[in-house]
């Protein structure tokens, strides 16, 4: 019965928005409608409301869709929807302040003399409109009232023009900053923890251990990195859109002609390109480059980019004005003096403690000043030209409330689609596939290009990917980053624009195009720039790095780096290390060999043992970082064979989970079947059952019964090679370590020597003087030995006699007793000291110095430079984990 009223659901939804119901009460409606027939069926025919419901009643599945968006907002980790409204209306403010009109024309004329180059100044300004607005109707009606009617004048292919201009609209989909990867972002924020928790319990069906690696946790992702992530493919995007026209220009010349300027490129022109340019890529750049450089989150480069709109529209609209650009200059002058602050001062105020410190929060403080002034008097501008600003503010609110009313309808739904089985169905169907993860990847892309065609991206976004993306995050075939997966699912989302009958950007085409450009001919168009967003999607899929290399660089050379002994970079850590082998022209190899040439005679007799036994260790390193190769060889050589086993008893016990999921849910339905009337459902069910307990017994009947050992015997494989990492770390780390800890130990000599003096004129104090006054100059010193390497007895000896002073003031002896105990432990080290330091130190300087990125990798607090690079390109890769369940 739940297929039932699954269907009812889908069949209601789908009739609605064929009829031309508005999407936003379509989706509740269906939702609304299909749980309350199937609580009436349940109550009239069922035994209760909540018979056919695949878990719970109809109360929890009407709440749910309201109680998942009301945590949106009340999660503190989960606000990233706020930025929406403010990109909203950064997009609007630019194209009601006719930027895009400046951009358009001057590009024109810049690009005019190119093959195609029309097109390709369309193309260059719907990038830049996209990642300054990212309003896809705006964009597509500014080009098509002023490039359109260019492009035909200079006789271009009207289905080229139209293709060009509709495509190039759609870029603000893609080009951060995007509503579209704000809303892809907090949906797969969700869909990760779901698709950990899968995963995990996959690892302990496959492995039989209680707790999975974190090495083999899914990734999550978060706005910021899918800002990072599709900036690549859409710049990609661009590029081929651009090729595309000029290689049709070259071949159809009469098709897309070159428009030759009669006037020189003058400096005048030149001045009007600059000043057309800069400001749109300066807000660029301040918005994206506050996000890639980790000063501002999402929601404050939101904020950001809404006020740069303000203050541009404030100097373009008042071009007749005098002080045009006066507010603008000062906002700049604020922003220059702001930066200063920041690069020269620590801006903490409640750290403030110096007045060097204080001048700097007011220097910033003076530059704040500047930015409101020019924000201020931006907006009265803005607001008195035209009421300008009161129109963009009700565009916003109307656009955001349409957006946040599709996301509640779209979670009812999407809650109600949850209610009758249908993500265990699609959960069943995809993984029941054959072919594997691609084929399942390959099919949910296929449907949400075929959904795009009668549905819009933000319907697709949040009623697909919910269901999908924790199926295909959880499988550890691929092994797949949120982010990809968001970024491909974002290119395919933006062809739902250009696909006839209901692309959003052939409407709003159509109604600014000419009589003389039929529909056809738009439509004929877009197909060839559909085409090209396939093939861009086709590159991305088989390239990850282009998606995931800068969300990893950024993240690795950032302030809040994750330390090199991060479980999840390991993989990677070793193949730095034995790259660094390979090409240091054996350096470390003589460095080792120094190590062990050390005369350690002058260390006390334990640290010359440690050093010794470092050195030997040491030794043993290079022959353990190569064996790692050797095994894994051994381990790729064997997985030929087990691969195919492996593949077929996984398919095998998947579907045995599948019958045995179902008759848990049999179980459940008979345990509520009670009544005289449902007998007849009773029989249904035990013969269900019956069935299903067989299909499990014949399924496993099929698993070979090789397996186990084959198993073992592949097992026992990838133990040997991750003993071998192992031991390679555990090697690196303790002799770097060692020779680490002996090295800060000699380098505290000078200041270890200074505290002789301080410490030999405290002996008369704990003999005579007043109690509470030596045991304070006992504590001030013991303190100083706590910065001093190796120092930690004399302290805990001067430690002991302040307590003895403090707890019994005339027990001078006991006192005197543990002082004395300091005093000869300093007179211990301070006998080998300095001719340790002297003989030793500048060779475990040089140890440390020549091992660093081998056997020291894994010893700093956080990423170095070169590390991170290498990390952040060795993971941009997909590593299949599917040999380890």
């Amino acid at each position: 019965m739940e297929l039932l009223f699954l269907a009812i659901l889908l069949l209601i939804m789908a009739w609605a928005l064929g009829s031309g119901y508005p999407v936003a009460f379509a989706l509740p409606g269906a939702a609304i409608i299909s749980i309350g027939l199937a609580a009436g069926a349940g109550y009239l025919f069922g035994g209760g409301t909540d018979a056919y419901f695949h878990s719970g009643g109809p109360q929890q599945w009407l709440s749910a869709g309201v109680t998942n968006l009301r945590g949106v907002y009340w999660e503190v980790d989960r606000d990233t929807l706020i930025a929406i409204p403010l990109f909203i209306f950064m997009g609007i403010m630019l194209q009601r302040s006719k930027i895009a009109e400046d951009l358009l024309v001057t590009m024109a004329q810049l690009f005019g003399p190119v093959p195609g180059g029309l097109g390709i100044s369309v193309v260059f300004v719907g990038a830049l409109l996209a990642a300054t607005t990212g309003i896809v109707g705006a964009t597509v009606v500014a080009m098509g009232l002023i490039s359109l009617p260019a492009m035909l004048r200079n006789n271009y292919s009207p289905s080229l023009a139209s293709g060009t201009i509709a495509a190039s609209g759609t870029l603000g989909q893609i080009i951060p900053p995007s509503i579209v990867l704000i809303i892809l972002a907090d949906q797969l924020a969700s869909a990760t923890d779901q698709a950990s928790t899968a995963r995990k319990a996959l690892h302990k069906e496959a492995t039989g251990e209680l707790s999975m690696p974190s090495v083999f946790d899914v990734s999550s992702t978060s706005a910021g990195e899918m800002f990072l992530g599709a900036l690549v493919p859409g710049i990609l995007l661009v590029l081929i859109y651009m090729l595309y026209i000029l290689a049709y220009a070259i071949i159809n010349p009469k098709k897309a002609p070159s428009v030759p300027r009669d006037e020189e490129f003058s400096l005048a022109f030149w001045g009007n390109v600059a000043l057309t340019l800069i400001p749109p890529l300066t807000l660029i750049f301040l918005v994206l480059g506050s996000i890639i450089a980790g000063v501002a989150t999402v929601n404050q480069a939101g904020a950001i980019g809404a006020a740069g709109a303000v203050i541009m529209a404030g100097y373009r609209l008042n071009r007749e004005g005098r002080n045009t650009y006066l507010p603008a200059i000062i906002g700049l002058l604020g922003l220059a003096v702001i930066a200063f602050a920041l690069a020269n001062y620590p801006m903490n105020l409640k750290a403030a403690s110096t007045p060097e410190d204080m001048t700097g929060i007011y220097i910033g403080a003076f530059g704040t000043l500047l930015m409101t002034v020019s924000l201020i008097w931006s907006g009265m501008r803005v607001m008195r030209i035209e009421e300008t600003l009161t129109g963009v503010m009700l565009e916003t609110a109307k656009t955001t409330s349409l957006v946040f009313v599709i996301l509640l309808g779209a979670a009812m739904l999407t809650a109600a689609f949850r209610a009758f089985g249908g993500e265990e169905l699609v959960r069943d169907f995809l993984t029941g596939l054959p072919g594997g993860f691609w084929i399942q990847f390959l099919i949910v892309m296929l449907v949400i290009f075929l959904l795009g065609f009668f549905l819009d991206f933000i319907e697709i976004a949040v009623v697909v990917v919910p269901i999908v993306a924790p199926i295909l995050l959880a499988d550890p075939t691929a092994n797949i980053t949120a982010v990809w997966l968001g970024v491909m699912i974002g290119l395919n989302i933006q062809t739902s624009f250009l696909t006839p009958p209901f692309g959003f950007a052939l409407f709003y085409l159509r109604g600014v195009a000419p009589a003389a450009v039929k529909t056809m001919q738009i439509y004929k168009g877009v197909v060839a720039f559909i085409t090209l967003q396939l093939i861009a999607l086709l590159i991305v899929g088989l390239y990850p790095p282009l998606v995931n290399y800068l969300p990893n660089r950024s993240s690795y050379l950032s302030e809040t780096s994750p330390p090199p002994r991060n479980p999840r970079l390991q993989y990677c850590m070793d193949d730095y290390v034995i790259s660094g082998l390979q090409s240091d022209g054996g350096r470390t190899q003589r460095a080792i060999a120094a190590l062990q040439a050390l005369d350690v005679s002058a260390l006390p007799d334990d640290l010359a043992d440690d050093l010794r036994e470092a050195a030997e260790d040491a030794a043993t390193f290079p022959q353990a970082v190569n064996l790692i190769p050797e095994k894994a060889a051994v381990v790729g050589a064997a997985a030929g064979e087990y691969r195919p086993v492996l593949e077929v008893v996984r398919s095998i016990e998947k579907r045995i989970r599948n019958h045995q999921e179902d008759l848990a849910d049999i179980n459940t339905e008979m345990g509520r079947v009670r009544e005289a009337a449902s007998e007849s459902r009773t029989i249904v069910l035990e013969a269900r059952k019956v069935e299903l307990e067989a299909a499990i017994a014949a399924l496993e009947a099929q698993i070979p019964e090789t397996w186990d050992p084959i198993h073992d015997t592949f097992k026992a494989l990838t133990d040997d090679e991750e003993n071998a990492r192992l031991a390679s770390r555990r090697i690196g780390d303790n002799s770097y370590e060692t020779v680490a800890e002996i090295a800060a130990l000699l380098r505290g000599n000078d200041a270890f020597n200074a505290l002789e003096e301080p410490l030999r004129a405290l002996r008369a104090a704990v003999e005579t003087g007043e109690p509470e006054a030596t045991a304070a100059a006992l504590d001030m010193v013991a303190d100083q030995f706590r910065d001093i390497e190796g120092a930690g007895d004399i302290r805990s000896d001067l430690g002991a006699a302040r307590r003895v002073l403090e707890r019994t003031p005339d027990d001078r002896a006991e006192a005197l007793e543990e002082f004395d105990s300091a005093l000869a432990e300093y007179e211990a080290q301070a006998s080998w000291r300095d001719a340790a330091g002297a003989a030793i130190l500048p060779g475990l300087e040089s140890f440390l110095v020549d091992t660093q990125a081998t056997l020291g990798v894994r010893f700093g607090q956080r990423l170095t430079r070169e590390q991170g690079l290498y990390l952040a390109g060795c993971t941009a890769n997909h590593r299949s984990l599917a040999l380890s369940f």
